[in-house]
This record gives C-alpha cells, sequence and structure tokens, in this order.
C-alpha cells in the first residue's frame, strides 16, 4: 500500500473515515490487537503493498505493551536459560532501533551488574556478558568493563559495601514503550492502513470453511460493523485463547499470564548513575532510570483474573522493596513509592508450571483456512514477531506478497531526529521554549517537535506547562487528541504521557485540566469532562486500593470494579 502523507494523523476526522473504510473496504489483512506485536503486524503487512485494517479493543498498548520494564533489550538473564537465538535475534533487533528504525525512542542504558561472590561469579557473569557483547550486543554502545568494589561502589554508591565484591559494566537500552507501540501504530497508519481504536472485534464471519473478516463493535457506541479481509491475524497477547475461542477454530498452542509488577520512586532515593541488575532466588530484579525516577522491577507470578487490569498487591511491592533493599544503604520504604503498575506477560503455556520458565520464543500458526494466531516472543522483536505473522498469512492472500522490508522502515519521528538534537538551541529559539524542554520533546517525538509545536501557533498558552505535571507541557494532550489517537483523559495520563505512574498523585491532580484541553479538539460538553475527570478518579482510587491487598483475588475484586473509560468495551466477548 502507498505511503499517504498525513494518514498518520490519528484524529477525530480520521477516527470517522475509518469507521466507514472498515465496513466499505476488501482488505487483504485484518489485524487484531493494537499491542506492539499487532501494530508491528500490521506495519509489516502495509510495506509489502497489501491492504490493511489494524482493529483494537481498547486503547493502543493499553495491554502488555504499556506495562514492560521498560527495555528495549537482548534479554542478558535468557542467556543462562540457554535461549541463544532468542538473544541473538532480540540484540540484532536492538540495534537496528539504536540505530535506524527508532533511535529517538530506543536509548542505550549504563548497567551495572554487582559480583556478590569471590572466585566463579566473575569468569561466569563475564563470559555470558561476553556472549551478550559478541551476538551483537556492543555494535552501537561499548562493551563490557570490569569493576573493584570501589570502582562499582564510585558508580553506585547507594549500593551496600557488603552487597558486593565488585561489578561489571556493560550496556542495554530503554525505551517508552507505550509512545513506542503508538508510533508503530501510526507508522503504519502513515504507509495506508486503517488503524481504529476502540474497535472491538467480537465475532468472525466465514464462507465455506475459511474465516473471512471480523464483526466488529465501537466500544464508545456500540455501533456494529463488518469488516472482510482475506486473512486474519490475531495479535492480541494474553487475549489469544479468547479471541480463538471466539473464532470457533481449535488453536495450536495456548497462551498463559504471567503478572509482573513494578514500583517507582524518586531518582533521590537511589544514589546511583546506571541501572542496576540484581540477581534474585528466582530471576533478576531491574532497577532502572526513567526520568526523575527509578523504575524497580519486576515480579513473575501466574494470574489467572481479569486480563485487562492487572492488580498490584501488598505482597508483589513488599516482595520488591524487601528484595532491593538488601542492596541498598538507605532502604526504601512504602512511602517513597509514587507510582505502581502490572503487567501481564504473554507466556507461550506447556514448557513448565513456573511462569519464570516458561519460553519467551514465540509462535505462529495457521489456525484456520485465514486465520492466523501469533503470541509468546518478547517486547524487541516485535519486529520480526509482525514478519513472521504475515508470512503465515500470505498463503490466504491473493498475488504475490513481497518480503518484509521493516528493517529498512524508520518509525516516524526518526528521520532528522540526529540533526535535530544538534540544532536543540535553534529550535528552542524559534518556539520560545527552554532547549531542555525541546531535547525532551525530542526523545518522545523525534523529527515530529514541530508538529507538535505547530498546535501552539495563536496559543501561547499551550507552550506553559500541565500545572501539577510540569515535566510535560500542555501542548502535547492537545497533539495527542488530535494526532495520537488519544480518546480518553486515561489514554493521556497512562500511556501518551506517564503522569500516573510519575506522580505520587497518579494523574489525579492534573485530570481536570487534560479533561478540559482534550474537550476542545473532540468536542466534548461540560458533561463529558466531568464524566471523564470522575472515571479516571475512580481509576486510581481502585488502583490504589487494590495494591493495600493481601492477595490476587481482593486486588483484583478492587480494581475490576472501577468504571471502564470505554462504557460500550465487552468483557468477556460471548
Amino acid at each position: 500500500m502507498a505511503k499517504e502523507p498525513g494518514h498518520e494523523r490519528l484524529g477525530p476526522q480520521q477516527r470517522d473515515e475509518a469507521w466507514r473504510r472498515l465496513g466499505a473496504d476488501q482488505f487483504d489483512l485484518i489485524v487484531i490487537g493494537g499491542g506492539v506485536v499487532g501494530a508491528g503486524t500490521a506495519l509489516d503487512a502495509a510495506t509489502r503493498g497489501l491492504r490493511v485494517a489494524l482493529v483494537e479493543a481498547r486503547d493502543f498498548a493499553s495491554g502488555t505493551s504499556s506495562r514492560s520494564s521498560k527495555m528495549f533489550h537482548g534479554g542478558l538473564r535468557y542467556l543462562e536459560q540457554l535461549e541463544f537465538g532468542l538473544v541473538a535475534e532480540a540484540l540484532h533487533e536492538r540495534e537496528l532501533a539504536m540505530s535506524r528504525l527508532a533511535p529517538h525512542l530506543v536509548k542505550p542504558l549504563q548497567f551495572l551488574f554487582p559480583l556478590q561472590h569471590r572466585l566463579w561469579e566473575r569468569p561466569y557473569i563475564a563470559a555470558g556478558i561476553m556472549l551478550y557483547d559478541r551476538m551483537g550486543g556492543a555494535k552501537s554502545v561499548p562493551a563490557q568493563k570490569h569493576l573493584t568494589r570501589a570502582g562499582a561502589l564510585r558508580m553506585a554508591p547507594g549500593l551496600k559495601r557488603s552487597a558486593l565484591v565488585g561489578g561489571i559494566r556493560y550496556y542495554d537500552t530503554v525505551v517508552d514503550d507505550a509512545r513506542h507501540t503508538m508510533t508503530v501504530a501510526r507508522t503504519a497508519a502513515h504507509y495506508g492502513t486503517v488503524v481504529r481504536t476502540s474497535t472491538q472485534v467480537v465475532g468472525f464471519l466465514h464462507e465455506a470453511d475459511r474465516v473471512s473478516g471480523v464483526r466488529v463493535r465501537d466500544s464508545e457506541t456500540g455501533e456494529v460493523a463488518e469488516v472482510r479481509g482475506h486473512a486474519v491475524v490475531n495479535a492480541t497477547g494474553v487475549w489469544t485463547d479468547e479471541i480463538q475461542s471466539l473464532s470457533g477454530e481449535r488453536g495450536r498452542f495456548r497462551v498463559r499470564a504471567s503478572k509482573g509488577v513494578h514500583i517507582v520512586v524518586p531518582r533521590d532515593r537511589i544514589v546511583s548513575e546506571s541501572a542496576i541488575i540484581l540477581r534474585t532466588e528466582k530471576s533478576v530484579l531491574f532497577i532502572i532510570p526513567w526520568g526523575r525516577h527509578w523504575i524497580i522491577g519486576t515480579t513473575d507470578t501466574d494470574w489467572n483474573l481479569d486480563l485487562a487490569h492487572p492488580a498490584a498487591t501488598h505482597a508483589d511491592i513488599d516482595y520488591l522493596l524487601r528484595h532491593v533493599n538488601k542492596a541498598l544503604v538507605t532502604p526504601l520504604t512504602p512511602d517513597d513509592i509514587e507510582g505502581v503498575y502490572a503487567g501481564l506477560r504473554p507466556l507461550l503455556a506447556g514448557e513448565s508450571d513456573e511462569t519464570s520458565k516458561l519460553s519467551r520464543e514465540h509462535a505462529v500458526a495457521r489456525v484456520a483456512p485465514g486465520l492466523v494466531a501469533i503470541a509468546g516472543g518478547k517486547y524487541t522483536t516485535y519486529r520480526v514477531m509482525g514478519a513472521d505473522a504475515v508470512d503465515e498469512a500470505a498463503e490466504d492472500i491473493p498475488g504475490r506478497v513481497a518480503e518484509s522490508v521493516t528493517d529498512k522502515v524508520p518509525l516516524l519521528g526518526a528521520d532528522g531526529y540526529f540533526a535535530l538534537v544538534n540544532q536543540a538551541q535553534h529550535v528552542a529559539e524559534r518556539y520560545g521554549v527552554h532547549p531542555y524542554r525541546v531535547r525532551h520533546l525530542l526523545d518522545r517525538y523525534g523529527s515530529l517537535i514541530h508538529d507538535v509545536l505547530a498546535h501552539a501557533a495563536g496559543r501561547p498558552e499551550l507552550l506553559g506547562p500541565i500545572d501539577a505535571a510540569p515535566n510535560y507541557l500542555q501542548v502535547e494532550v492537545v497533539y495527542a487528541a488530535d494526532s495520537e489517537g488519544a480518546l480518553h483523559v486515561e489514554d493521556v495520563l497512562a500511556r501518551r504521557t506517564r503522569i500516573s505512574i510519575e506522580y505520587a498523585h497518579r494523574g489525579v491532580d492534573c485530570a481536570r485540566q487534560t479533561a478540559e484541553l482534550m474537550a476542545g479538539v473532540l468536542g466534548w460538553g461540560r458533561a463529558t469532562v466531568e464524566w471523564e475527570v470522575e472515571n479516571y478518579c475512580a481509576r486510581v482510587e481502585a488502583e490504589v486500593r487494590s495494591q493495600e491487598q493481601p492477595d490476587d483475588l481482593s486486588a483484583d475484586e478492587l480494581r475490576a470494579a472501577a468504571p471502564e473509560a470505554r462504557a460500550e468495551i465487552l468483557e468477556p466477548v460471548e
């Protein structure tokens, strides 16, 4: 499908046009799921010249793809599980993202691996990191460096002297997962994909023995339409089995959900110039710098409750504090926590009863004529997963399907990014904002920064910060609603920005200002503004209360009771 400038603008007019086209056009491929794998599949198919539709029941990255450890990495710990192929593949993707596809979103990050045992641990860990580097981990970043105890403590003074005997410095990467996923989806739209969120698949269409499309329902209005396509890809992550059941076809694999919880604390609570990776009895613990904060995670426990709103418990939070405090000079307390989030990993079931040992390799299968399912994998390998899904679906698409080219297709905002970094002072002078603001915007929007700031033309007040979240400008809220597909306050505070985890008020104190800024773009009246504010505050209250509960069941009951932003969503679909 041809490149269509302007189609990447996901606003109210595009949304109406997308609904019309979903009901009227014949597509080569329909992709279900607006997480990173679904968005990556849509981009892969569109850049092969196919006619593509991408539908998502809620918002881009509203599931797993906004709740990761924020790392675009090879997965050092998977070497210990002998998953060499997965690590090599992920490191190749990491290099592509940093150097070509998304340098504005994927950034190198220095890590310290504290060594706790003399004699055997240094050669053991060093061999693993050396293999990591040789497999592709040390192309755009420096190779490992060995440190004495004193050297490691200079890098991370916040660690207890007794917690290490030395250390190894190595590099990985960090990414804003939700913004990256949304940008992949917008890039797919740029190349002609019909993209629509709040569009839930509620049934499948069949012709003879084959799947010929899907029935969709608008999660905002309840309106229903039929979408026809030669092939359908189920890229719904932890919802894979639910959608599979809806199709009436027997699946080829099962997906099991594993809950991962992260906490967010102020940057000054841990004194370190690098990220830190700590070994636990079951896995590893990451301490990741995130702006003015640290993200600490993750847990790894089985989850069989509400897939849309996994809940963190008091036990989860206590587990993270207990393990990180073993290594810190100044222990963290619950009062230090400014944000908490829980996400579900879609793991391929069957290998083991322990979720930490389930495979992170992905699986793709042609479940029935016209229907392909893809699941498993890890965030970093989304592009490969998308290509594999399209390859599998090609059997049901008339005509020859070209080879994947997404390794050569930069995401929106990547082209010109490096030059703009060097011109940050000039950009700041042009728009009358501080250069540090420009650098922050460049790392969120890349070369789309001019599109963002242009929304403040004639409205200079939009270049001011959000009152209760001064790290973000008011114009970013307007841009999110006008061009990034944000339909609700939750979409902006939880995913277009990360205010919901970066401020102790979790977005409650700026919900009204956000709603009023969105209202001008989306045509909301006073009643809708009030409803949006009340709905978001109820969501936060439910999350905070659930995090005080001792177990998953009681936490889930509290979190699931909160109202949905998308009033017409069906959960589950029957």
